[in-house]
């Protein structure tokens, strides 16, 4: 026979006091360049690296900074926006921190033509 056994929370225990979570810069770092990545379409065109970001964190808050290596021609302004709107989006719902400030950094404009190939 088997018994059956009710799990309930622990409601005499306020949520504060039941524990923490801690989560590393690194992996904050991981959802913003993740995110950047999603954001141009997961797959950049031939000789474009993928986005790098760098994060710092305090008190449950993330300054996100984006690298991006972009094809050229293209809209380079809806680009960027479309990123830092993406990134602050998914570390505020991945990591449930406020994203008060993405700031994006082209780095390099690469010239591609039509089909996605680098061009010189």
């Amino acid at each position: 026979m088997t018994a059956v056994v009710e799990a309930r929370p622990p409601a005499s225990v306020p949520a504060a006091d039941r524990g923490a979570l801690q989560i590393a810069d690194r992996v904050v770092t991981k959802i913003a360049a993740r995110a950047a990545s999603e954001a141009l379409g997961d797959t950049p065109p031939a000789g474009v690296a993928a986005p790098h970001a760098e994060v710092a964190v305090r008190d449950s808050r993330a300054r996100v900074r984006i690298g991006l290596e972009l094809g050229f021609p293209s809209d380079i302004a809806a680009q960027c926006a479309l990123v830092r709107r993406q990134v602050s989006l998914k570390v505020r719902e991945l990591a449930g921190m406020e994203v008060p400030e993405v700031t994006v950094v082209v780095d390099r404009l690469l010239r591609v033509d039509p089909h996605g190939r680098r061009t010189r």
